[in-house]
């Protein structure tokens, strides 16, 4: 497991997945603001990789994220879109409801900076968020992700077009500001 000092990464758990479907997938409107797919209803056991994790794919790593104190799972977190050659990857998670406003997602973003950055050697982070994603917007700048620029009107929302921010965090400038 990776330790941060709030949480944990690790591997997904069978019985993490009815939680996870419950709090955050089956949540339309969370769930279409999470993902640039569109929505979709899935049957009771279904083996979909957005929940399960799929650990055949290199250029993705999933995790579970759960409260050190206790074990409680507390949200899902990834990094994916791993490109080897540019040393680079994109960040995302998601909180349940009842972990948001703790704390709990600064301290994945750094975990999943250790991870990216120590653990498997890239150079470059990237985080695109909607940009009224505060929560995602606050937990990247305080790792020291910097704002790039904005794609207007670039995702499809529930039935309306909203900006994403996009982010990046470069080795160097994490080295200066961590305390890993």
């Amino acid at each position: 497991m990776l330790r941060g000092r709030k949480v944990g990464l690790r591997a997904r758990h069978e019985d993490d997945i009815p939680i996870l479907r419950t709090e955050l997938y089956n949540d339309v409107v969370g769930s279409a603001r999470a993902d640039s797919r569109p929505w979709r209803p899935l049957p009771p056991g279904s083996k979909d990789p957005r929940l399960m994790g799929d650990d055949t794919d290199p250029a993705n790593v999933p995790f579970s994220v759960v409260e050190l104190e206790g074990g409680t799972l507390v949200g899902i977190a990834a990094l994916w879109g791993i490109d080897t050659h540019h040393r680079s990857a994109h960040i995302g998670m998601g909180l349940r409801p009842s972990a948001r406003g703790k704390g709990y997602g600064t301290d994945v973003v750094a975990v999943l900076c250790h991870y990216a950055f120590v653990v498997r050697s890239l150079h470059r982070l990237q985080i695109e968020t909607l940009a009224d994603n505060t929560a995602m917007l606050r937990s990247a700048e305080r790792n020291g992700f910097v704002r790039e620029g904005v794609l207007r009107s670039s995702a499809w929302v529930m039935g309306e077009f909203l900006d994403d921010v996009v982010l990046g965090l470069l080795i160097e400038e994490w080295k200066r500001g961590s305390i890993a």
